[in-house]
């Protein structure tokens, strides 16, 4: 980082300020669609759909994970398979005894 040219901290710069109007607009979007009528597993579904993005202009941009290596993208996909099986496997189990 000690290296980086006037010009090239002014991109840095301006690409965190888009990701913070960005980061700002969807927040606006989280707050309006808590407003609408739509029915409560569809506001659930809008706002996972916003927090998901916004959770990767943050991951990408700011813990800059966007530049990183593929290992950090392995890393990343085993995470996030190992949250889902620890998510489903119990809601799982749970309709499995629920028929008995």
């Amino acid at each position: 980082m000690a290296d980086l040219t006037p010009e090239e901290i002014k991109h840095h710069v301006k690409t965190y300020i888009i990701v913070f109007v960005a980061l700002a607009f969807f927040t606006i979007v989280t707050v309006s669609i808590s407003y609408l009528d739509l029915g409560v597993g569809a506001s659930i579904a809008l706002a996972l759909i916003v927090a998901t993005i916004k959770g990767s202009l943050v991951v990408c941009y700011f813990m800059h994970l966007i530049d990183e290596r593929t290992t950090i993208y392995w890393t990343l996909l085993a995470t996030a398979a190992m949250f889902f099986i620890l998510m489903f496997v119990p809601l799982g189990t749970m309709l499995a005894q629920a028929k008995v």
